[in-house]
């Protein structure tokens, strides 16, 4: 079983740019979230994850420390899932920032970060 959780907004100051850290920017995170498949049969959030409680560990993460790359967002992200949440088998993390200046047109930039259990 797969939880989605799609385009979490959330404001943080990070950035490779000096600027970007002072002023902050807007990221859309990304989720998916493999575990057991036992709340589907119990109907049991104790056999789950409370997606609200996922939610809010994205917000602490861009709350939290400023980081130059989205790398490092993206690999805090799945790292505290992992962490918190052990129902959680894998989880793949995107984070995508649609502000970005490349020189070129593009809708977004986004990291995608795969974490799983030995």
């Amino acid at each position: 079983m797969t939880i989605e959780l799609s385009g979490i907004v959330v404001f943080g100051c990070h950035g490779y740019l000096e600027e970007e850290r002072r002023l902050g920017q807007r990221f859309l995170v990304d989720l998916w979230a493999d575990l057991d498949e036992g709340a589907t049969v119990s109907d049991d959030l104790e056999e789950t994850v409370d997606y609200r409680r996922l939610a809010e560990l994205v917000q602490e993460v861009f709350a939290g420390r400023s980081r130059f790359l989205l790398e490092g967002l993206a690999g805090a992200v799945a790292d505290g899932i992992m962490e918190r949440f052990s129902p959680v088998r894998s989880v793949r993390v995107r984070v995508r920032k649609p502000d970005v200046v490349l020189g070129a047109a593009v809708e977004h930039a986004a990291v995608i970060v795969d974490r799983a259990r030995a």
